[in-house]
């Protein structure tokens, strides 16, 4: 379908959706070039494959951001009216929400709300991260936050949604710094009765897991593949993979595993923490993040067990966890991917949530 078919030929189809729902509109050009002051650098919020984003001030006040497409291809369009089609009906407290968006000649803009906070990378990795403002407190936030947003694409939003691109940067903060999952130019809407949308690999390969790298199809368990990094990014502080030489690098997952075994959590937790944290929370953390990042995909839990399990809302199943085959120590002499766990972990992840 082209651009102006979706975007204008069918201008009944936004008259619709408009009276439908009055929390996003259609911006001009002129709107937010003036609220962008141009499109100037210094209000530039980062940088992505298919465009920059901007910080923008309407003549109301409100705070907005500015997605402006740098390059029109075929495939930057179907990306644009993905987003569009996605962003306009998801609902969440922990997804970030669609103001609007703009079509004029060979411009492409997508306005969200802004969110003062930027990005958890940012924080983690980025200008923020030397100053630790994310405590124990709000990275535990942070995570049940990102999983009850992704809770809502698997099994609330109609049809199911896969994100396909789960990622730090794209976790962003409000100002009460609770998450907000962004970015769903990549998601594909899944007819109900399908488990799974094929697609070309696009996200950070430390985040993907195997099956999606080697066969580019997507699926839910994919997607739980890629939390439970990003819930090992929360608690250490490390990036996915980390370059050890010029020609060796190491996943968090394979440096956690060993520790998890022999029950080093404490040498787990991010030293910017100063070991301001929840012991039994931390342990809980890093336990379903492993659980998560295993290289099966029918051993990992689904997302609506994982938000159970970040809670602590079964003891028994805690339990279960801890003492699962995979976190058993290993004789020295065994050496095992960090995501390659024992049989037991089947067990776990079959159960369901009550």
């Amino acid at each position: 379908m082209s651009f102006f078919s979706f975007c204008c030929g069918r201008a009944s189809w936004g008259e619709r959706r408009r009276k439908d729902s009055t929390s996003w509109r259609i911006f001009s050009l002129k709107e937010l070039s003036s609220a962008t002051n141009n499109f100037n650098y210094d209000n530039k919020l980062g940088e992505g494959r298919f465009g920059s984003v901007y910080w923008g001030q309407l003549w109301d006040g409100s705070q907005i951001a500015v997605k402006r497409l740098k390059v029109w291809s075929h495939q930057a369009e179907q990306e644009f009216a993905v987003e569009i089609e996605v962003l306009g009906r998801v609902r969440h407290k922990n997804l970030l929400s669609l103001r609007g968006y703009c079509a004029e000649g060979k411009e492409h803009l997508i306005v969200y709300d802004y969110m003062p906070n930027l990005s958890l990378h940012s924080h983690l990795h980025g200008h923020y991260s030397a100053e630790c403002i994310l405590d124990w407190g709000r990275r535990m936030s942070t995570a049940i936050g990102s999983a009850e947003g992704i809770a809502y694409l698997h099994h609330q939003a109609t049809p199911h949604i896969i994100h396909q691109d789960i990622k730090a940067s794209n976790v962003l903060l409000d100002m009460d710094f609770q998450a907000r999952l962004a970015d769903f130019g990549f998601a594909k809407l899944i007819p109900d009765g399908a488990t799974d949308a094929t697609t070309d690999v696009k996200s950070n390969l430390g985040y993907l897991a195997p099956e999606y790298v080697s066969s580019g199809k997507a699926s839910e368990s994919s997607d739980v593949y890629s939390l439970g990094v990003l819930l090992l990014e929360l608690v250490c502080g490390k990036r996915p993979v980390e370059k050890l030489s010029a020609t060796m690098k190491l996943s968090i997952t394979e440096w956690a595993l060993p520790l998890a075994r022999e029950r080093k959590f404490n040498e787990i937790a991010d030293p910017k923490l100063n070991g301001n944290y929840v012991e039994a929370e931390l342990t809980r953390v890093v336990l379903v993040a492993l659980f998560c990042a295993q290289n099966s995909p029918e051993k990992r839990p689904t997302v609506l067990e994982v938000v159970d399990l970040l809670k602590g809302a079964s003891k028994e199943k805690l339990s279960k966890l801890e003492n699962d085959d995979m976190f058993r120590p290993e004789p020295p002499e065994a050496s095992q991917g960090a995501s390659t766990p024992d049989k037991g972990s089947e067990d776990i992840a079959q159960e369901t949530v009550p």
